[in-house]
């Protein structure tokens, strides 16, 4: 079955199916670039105007067997979500629920304990410098949560979703713990996660070497940041790549 008849014969009986597939394939190529953790970490996609209802991985599934159809649909304003049936990981509820609960705007978030975003929340100061043009990116633009205080049930949800209120933050190093990415899209968080990682393994190796660092001012950065910021499609185009490579390889995570 090709790819177009896979796609039609699955989007008549799932809802949200294009979401579903978007974040299918940033489950199966978080695995791929080992960004991954055993059967632990999730992804959230809002899917109704005002946040609160959201596509969410199900209890400890591995991200490279995930599928569109086995996606949870979840509301966030549903205090009996964890006595049903199928009821996601507790953490995933603690603190996915909160953020579709308190911050609107971050319609995708993405959390991960990638390893060179998670050596940066290990350090005393877990802020990522503007040392290169991927780092300059998230200048002003994240944070850290430096009060981890245990796994991330309801009342560490709730309290590291205050974290992001600003709309213009799009990533929060978990201070001893790893990383949230939050976006518009699928697209936009999947970009951001990915290139959060990159600069980050750039910072960490860079210290490695014990040489001073060539840091950008703040006046360069804030302007690479910006340009960035209205770079146009690029981060659209990188998931439909990589939808593309996943059509020809492994077309069943559209099921």
């Amino acid at each position: 079955m090709s790819v177009a008849q896979l796609s039609a014969k699955t989007r008549s009986n799932l809802p949200f199916y294009e979401e579903r597939v978007d974040l299918a394939c940033a489950f199966r190529w978080t695995a791929r670039l080992n960004m991954h953790e055993a059967v632990a970490n999730h992804f959230s996609l809002a899917v109704n105007d005002d946040g609160t209802q959201f596509l969410m991985n199900p209890n400890q599934m591995h991200f490279s067997r995930i599928k569109a159809s086995d996606m949870l649909l979840i509301d966030a304003n549903d205090p009996e979500t964890m006595n049903r049936p199928g009821a996601p990981d507790p953490t995933a509820w603690g603190l996915h629920g909160a953020i579709h609960r308190n911050c609107p705007h971050a319609r995708c978030a993405l959390h991960v304990h990638s390893i060179h975003a998670t050596v940066l929340a290990s350090l005393a100061d877990s802020r990522l410098p503007p040392i290169d043009q991927n780092s300059a990116m998230f200048f002003n633009r994240h944070v850290v949560d430096a009060h981890y205080g245990g796994l991330a049930f309801e009342e560490e949800g709730e309290r590291c979703s205050k974290l992001l209120a600003d709309p213009k933050v799009r990533v929060m190093v978990m201070g001893n713990h790893g990383v949230m990415v939050i976006g518009k899209t699928v697209a936009e968080a999947f970009n951001q996660l990915y290139y959060f990682e990159r600069a980050a393994e750039t910072y960490i190796k860079a210290l490695w070497t014990g040489q001073p660092l060539r840091t950008l001012s703040d006046e360069v950065a804030e302007k690479t940041a910006s340009e960035l910021d209205d770079y146009p499609g690029q981060a659209e185009q990188h998931l439909a790549e990589l939808k593309a490579i996943l059509d020809e390889q492994e077309p069943a995570y559209r099921n």
